[in-house]
């Protein structure tokens, strides 16, 4: 059914109406010096992001109008990107907590208890309209965020994932942005020093103006030493932590919260440049301080820069925070009290230290090379003061700015439901081992390795799985533990059917983790949608929204952080919604986990789920018959969890040599994969057809066993109440479907790794 609001707070108006809106003068009471700056207009309001509705809701709530800088704060606070005023509402009702949840969303990152006193720090954000602006810049920039987030809390980053998705190959911008997108993240995971270790990239045209570049990143810290952002005490020293604030990024968050025109160029200085070797420096200072006793709270700067940082310290803490900007560094002369509140220059930090210790923590920075500032201090007044040359610059409510910034109830309708497609209404065009050599050449399902192997995978030495697997496997320390890290979605089902478009995603995601022999613990999320003004986009986000709850709650799977993306839009065309899923996972021991390779000949293949031949939304129909129609395929989460418990006993206990489960493209594209991945043919029997062979029913996974393993497995499958079948047996150098004419492996390898490196315009 439609939503209407029912939070005050009206959906925004027609920009139109800002022409009728009253601006009174400033008080003569006001402490406010407005010398060299601009007035306050119609125009220079429409200009930040702010609606007529409100800037009318800022005039009530300070009593008069406000001067730039404070213009530019309430801009850089009330956006949609630090905010989250559209979608606040929806995400309360996710599932965040469980026994093993140290700390859930509203932090940096999110906290899960991973045993042995270890915690395992995590979360994904978001950097799709800077890379769309400048890819190189933006993905670094978006890679290094997000570490900040996880050592932000004291964990040391151990491995960093990325979920991108680009326009039509044909398109004549998408080679320029995979080249600098994938550079980018590499660019700076390998010269920080963290491996890039798994992730997801995808192509559709809907993403031609309008990229996603999703960066997640995982930390391993000690349970009892995680670090807060929420500020205590009352005259303690605000501490400004790492490189000097320049003028790159400034607007960087309201420019992430708007759809694009028909030209993004001019947006290019609202796009930050990162240094990782700075952040490296960053890193190791903000451990030694931490592990001196010298902070209190700690947040980074990252959207809307030093504004954000502060107001979400002394909000969350139910204090006051007055800040003088003369003490800030900077790297260019002459910076205004707006240039410096708004710049997201990269690798800086904000500390509320312990007076007792600041000798020794500035002593820790300069050792590293960095800057060390008292910028401000904590207050009693709620108030959020800056100070700049002997002005006022801004004097505000500071709970009303962070954590009770507005909050929307928009309209929305639901996605109309697609009708079924009947798979035996679908006549294959090509025989089957055509259609599976032309789906592993395509662009989503072909191999990434030209992507991964610009990514440095194997730092700190703890990669145990490398990429291209179900999911990334890295060892904690010596081990024996190790941590399960995957990305997905298929926006594909989410377009189709929001609400089973998410569940998919986290049913997905929980089967990667499982498919290795790891316990699904926890996941993180980024949701990107279109413009939330728009009911049917609205409609999308809260269907999402609903599905990852439910399969969440149903999976104990719980949402620990994430991130919002909205107003993914160029020239009225949205994106996909596309909620991007981060699983973590936890494993007892990195030697008793599996792998999708094939290990020897003679082995039976079963396969694990029921079959429906389910075509609707499937690779098959996209890619082979031209056409996305149909329902997505449905999710009975209770089967989930059946058959996933069910696969990691067979993993714990030893029962099967290989295992992989099923997504895009099916049983068939799922086989190829693991002949591919063991460099071992197979003979597959007893499925016929196309829906068979290529339909993307879930719940379903491949798994090997020595001979005498099959009857037990299918004995323990029965006990259970899962469906196990014989399929083929392993052997020879080709996969022999049904009815059809051997495929080499060397044909299969040939198909699949070579799409990438022509497209990119190199060899294989």
């Amino acid at each position: 059914m439609t939503r209407q609001n029912s939070t005050g707070l009206l959906p925004s108006p027609a920009a139109g109406l800002i022409r009728d809106m009253p601006f009174p003068a400033r008080s003569n009471q006001a402490k406010h010096v407005s010398r060299n700056e601009p007035a306050i207009t119609p125009a220079l309001i429409a200009e930040h992001g702010l609606k007529p509705d409100e800037y009318q809701r800022i005039l009530k709530l300070i009593g008069r109008e406000p001067t730039f800088t404070e213009l530019g704060i309430f801009s850089a606070m009330w956006n949609e990107h630090c905010s989250y005023k559209s979608s606040r509402l929806h995400l309360k009702g996710l599932p965040t907590k469980a026994p093993w949840v140290i700390q859930g969303p509203g932090e940096n990152a999110g906290v899960i208890d991973i045993g042995d006193g270890m915690a395992c720090v995590f979360k994904m954000e978001s950097h799709n309209h800077p890379s769309f602006i400048e890819p190189y810049q933006g993905a670094t920039t978006g890679v290094g965020g997000i570490l900040r987030d996880v050592f932000t809390m004291g964990a040391r980053p151990v491995a960093c994932l990325n979920l991108l998705r680009f326009g039509a190959p044909d398109h004549p911008r998408t080679r320029h942005l995979v080249a600098g997108v994938v550079a980018g993240v590499g660019g700076y995971g390998n010269s920080f020093g963290v491996p890039t270790v798994g992730g997801s990239v995808g192509f559709h045209t809907r993403y031609d103006g309008n990229i996603l570049v999703n960066a997640m990143a995982v930390g391993v810290a000690r349970a009892d030493s995680i670090f807060y952002s929420a500020a205590s005490g009352v005259g303690l020293p605000i501490v400004y932590l790492g490189s000097k604030t320049g003028r790159d990024g400034i607007h960087g968050a309201t420019m992430a919260s708007a759809a694009f025109d028909a030209d993004s160029e001019e947006k290019r200085p609202t796009v930050q440049v990162g240094d990782p070797f700075s952040e490296k420096l960053l890193l190791e200072a903000c451990l030694e301080i931490m592990g001196k006793g010298c902070v209190v709270a700690i947040q980074d700067m990252g959207a809307a820069g030093l504004t954000s940082s502060a107001v979400e310290m002394g909000a969350k803490g139910n204090l006051g925070v007055e800040l003088d900007l003369d003490a800030v560094p900077c790297r260019e002369p002459g910076m205004t009290a707006y240039e410096m509140m708004l710049s997201e220059s990269q690798e800086r930090m904000l500390m509320v230290l312990d007076p007792a210790h600041e000798a020794e923590a500035e002593a820790i920075f300069r050792k590293w090379g960095l800057d060390f500032a008292v910028v401000g201090k904590t207050t009693d007044t709620l108030r959020f003061v800056v100070k700049h040359q002997g002005e006022t610059k801004a004097d505000l409510p500071i709970k009303e700015l962070g954590d009770q910034a507005p909050l929307y109830d928009r309209p929305w309708v639901p996605t109309a439901k697609k009708p079924m497609i009947d798979a035996a209404s679908i006549v294959a065009p090509m025989s089957h081992r055509d259609a599976l050599l032309k789906l592993l050449g395509s662009p989503d399902l072909c191999s990434k390795r030209w992507v991964w192997e610009q990514y440095d995978h194997l730092i700190l030495g703890n990669s145990v799985q490398q990429p291209g697997g179900d999911a990334a496997l890295i060892r904690l320390g010596d081990g024996p533990k190790g941590l399960a890290l995957c990305t997905d979605v298929t926006q594909r089902y989410c377009d189709a059917d929001p609400v089973e478009g998410g569940r998919q995603a986290v049913a997905e995601a929980w089967r990667n983790l499982t498919a290795v022999g790891a316990r699904p613990l926890a996941l993180t999320d980024n949701l990107n949608f279109g413009n939330p003004e728009k009911p049917d986009a609205m409609g999308q986000l809260v269907g999402c929204i609903k599905g990852i709850g439910e399969a969440s709650l149903a999976l104990d799977f719980p949402i620990v952080s994430g991130n919002v993306s909205l107003y993914n839009e160029t020239q009225g065309r949205g994106i996909p919604p596309t909620p991007a899923i981060g699983g973590v996972g936890l494993v007892d021991d990195v030697t008793k986990t599996a792998t999708l390779a094939f290990k020897a000949a003679g082995e039976v293949v079963l396969l694990i789920g029921d079959t429906k031949g389910w075509l609707g939304q499937s690779s098959y129909l996209s890619e082979i018959c031209g056409r996305e129609e149909g329902a997505p395929p449905p999710v009975d989460l209770d089967l989930e969890k059946r058959n996933g418990d069910f696969v990691r006993a067979l993993i714990r206990d030893g029962l099967v040599t290989a295992v992989h489960d099923l997504s895009d493209g099916g049983l068939a594209v799922a086989l190829a994969e693991m002949a591919m991945a063991g460099g071992i043919g197979a003979r597959i029997e007893a499925v016929e057809g196309v829906a068979e062979l290529f339909g993307e029913d879930q719940a379903r996974y491949i798994v090997t066993t020595k001979p005498a393993g099959a009857e037990k497995i299918k004995v323990l499958a029965a006990q259970t109440r899962c469906v196990a079948r014989v399929i083929g047996e392993t052997g020879g150098n080709a996969l022999t479907l049904p009815r059809e004419a051997p495929i080499l492996i060397s044909d299969l390898v040939a198909a699949h790794e070579d799409w990438f490196p022509k497209f990119m315009g190199s060899a294989r």
